[in-house]
């Protein structure tokens, strides 16, 4: 152990930080009450299509994303992008930028550009996938020209496949009257479900052994009252976990029990 670790990993004998982000995609982990939306998005994009995936805030939607990408790589060419508050320049040009291209000055411009690229990407075998992550957040006129890109050659020829991903009022806002040309060529419309308690047993016990402790390091008590706290959001349980494991540390206990995951969540809040 290095004498620069934090001393509540050598409490308890990690390896690294449990529940750190920085993971790599092939060792993300992913329940099997979720296994079947990735699924879907992955055969969806394999077919060409676009897909609407929505859930709550940290219920583990970019996790999908990351389980989609290890899935999705020979013949296909996938770029995340998270900046959704893009004007309908600027998302131009970041959709040039998404495909090797160098920005055009007008949209116009770009069409072409982005149309005639693809095109010669399909004669190499491959598909542009593009993750637009919090598209809840998208202008309007975004919206109003992101049925021009799902429109190719009248609907024969994808041009790529869009995968937005967002909160799940967007659901709502797609619907709207205006929106309803390019709802309309969104095939597969998915929505994350709230974790269930064995996800979140299973989550942190996964975790856990990854980073070289105790699987069993917080009691089941302790795992219900992780779960209510966090509402089985990944985020929370990160957050919270690691609260937990730390004044556990502090306090020289070998076990993180009910009443800690309380006093924990009680002082961090939600």
């Amino acid at each position: 152990m290095s004498p620069n670790t934090p001393r509540w990993l050598g409490h308890f004998r990690f390896t690294e930080p449990p529940f750190d982000k920085s993971i790599d995609d092939d060792a993300l982990w992913m329940p099997s009450s979720r296994q079947h939306v990735v699924d879907q998005l992955v055969e969806a994009v394999q077919e060409r299509q676009h897909v609407l995936l929505t859930g709550e805030p940290g219920i583990g939607k970019t996790c999908v994303l990351r389980a989609v990408r290890h899935c999705l790589q020979q013949g296909f060419r996938l770029t995340y992008c998270h900046n959704a508050t893009l004007g309908r320049r600027d998302f131009y040009r970041q959709l040039c930028l998404a495909i090797g291209l160098s920005p055009k000055a007008t949209a116009a411009a770009v069409f072409y550009a982005v149309s005639t690229h693809v095109q010669e990407l399909a004669r190499e075998q491959v598909h542009p996938v593009f993750l637009l992550d919090e598209a809840h957040l998208l202008h309007q006129d975004v919206l109003d020209h992101l049925h021009i890109v799902t429109n190719y050659e009248w609907d024969r020829a994808p041009l790529l496949s869009l995968v937005l991903v967002g909160l799940p009022d967007l659901r709502d806002r797609l619907q709207l009257r205006r929106n309803r040309s390019f709802w309309t060529r969104l095939h597969v419309r998915l929505a994350l479900a709230d974790a269930l308690p064995e996800d979140t047993v299973e989550y942190v016990q996964y975790r856990l052994k990854r980073a070289g402790g105790d699987v069993d390091l917080f009691s089941s008590d302790a795992l219900a009252m992780l779960h209510e706290a966090s509402d089985g959001h990944l985020r929370s349980i990160d957050r919270l976990a690691t609260m937990a494991l730390k004044a556990a540390a502090r306090r020289k206990l070998k076990r993180v029990d009910r009443e800690l995951v309380q006093h924990v969540a009680a002082e961090g809040g939600r």
